[in-house]
């Protein structure tokens, strides 16, 4: 189904996991996609295979931590395709570690790109959103709802997007401009073979068995048809609904699962 045909997304992090995905995703359902990283070879061959399928893609190197890198991917978006329709803040990865092994240069890290780089995504695209009635779509996380220990960087930086996203629905609605907040749970991603400074290591092993993972292409479906729909928040997997449940209704039931987890995860053999 065309439900994109005519109009322009604008998807950071887009070189792997639910970024790349969802370029495929979206160019699939109509739109021009223009492809926003820091990646630039698997940008480039990613746009090649949308345009192999006879759909417009352009790659743009860009770092969302890095000032007037967004304005200029705009400013490029623009010349290539004329207008942006829906902007999908995506970039990000997780710092993790227990606390008293962190310093408070790890936290700024983890907030310099998932928060202030969504930040910049979204004043970087908010005329030409606000201009096509367009879609602002956040990508946070289950750990919005869920701090679990030795993560607390990556939790506040989701926890602090997620308000983000409540916040904006009141101020933009009356501009036309609807928001979506994404929260996945556990998907195919490079996103746990990021150390704590940023670097990808493609070799590292997931941490997270495949029986609990889904596909990054499911997620994507999932997610485009809830940006068509302009669906307040969409939770992405059966058990990332189920943890959300939790955390809103019994947090201390879910703590205890955690905990027991983590114990358990620490036993020898």
């Amino acid at each position: 189904m065309q439900r994109f045909a005519g109009k322009v997304v604008l998807i950071t992090g887009a070189s792997s996991g639910i970024g790349a995905a969802l370029a495929r995703e979206f160019a699939s359902s109509g739109a021009s996609v223009a492809l926003l990283a820091r990646r630039a070879e698997r940008l480039r061959a990613i746009a090649a295979e949308i345009h192999a399928r006879g759909h417009r893609a352009l790659a743009i190197p860009c770092d969302v931590t890095r000032e007037g890198d967004l304005e200029r991917a705009v400013a490029l978006t623009l010349a290539g395709f004329g207008a942006i329709d829906v902007a999908v803040a995506n970039a990000g990865f997780g710092v993790v570690g227990a606390f008293a092994a962190l310093r408070l240069d790890d936290y700024r890290r983890q907030f310099e790109t998932n928060v202030f780089g969504v930040l910049r995504t979204a004043y970087a695209t908010l005329d030409e959103l606000c201009r096509a009635r367009g879609t602002l779509v956040i990508v946070g996380s289950v750990s919005g709802y869920l701090a679990a220990p030795s993560a607390s960087p990556y939790a506040m930086s989701k926890f602090a997007a997620r308000a983000f996203a409540e916040a904006l629905h009141g101020e933009l609605a009356p501009r036309g401009v609807a928001v979506v907040l994404i929260t996945p749970g556990f998907v195919d991603s490079d996103i746990r073979r990021v150390d704590n400074l940023g670097h990808v290591h493609p070799d590292a092993r997931d941490s997270v068995p495949t029986w609990l993972r889904i596909p990054a292409d499911v997620a994507a479906r999932t997610i485009v048809r809830a940006v068509a729909r302009h669906r307040r928040e969409v939770i992405v997997t059966l058990h990332g609904r189920l943890a959300v449940f939790l955390a809103r209704h019994t947090p201390r039931t879910l703590a205890f699962f955690v905990r027991r987890s983590r114990m358990r995860r620490r036993e020898p053999g």
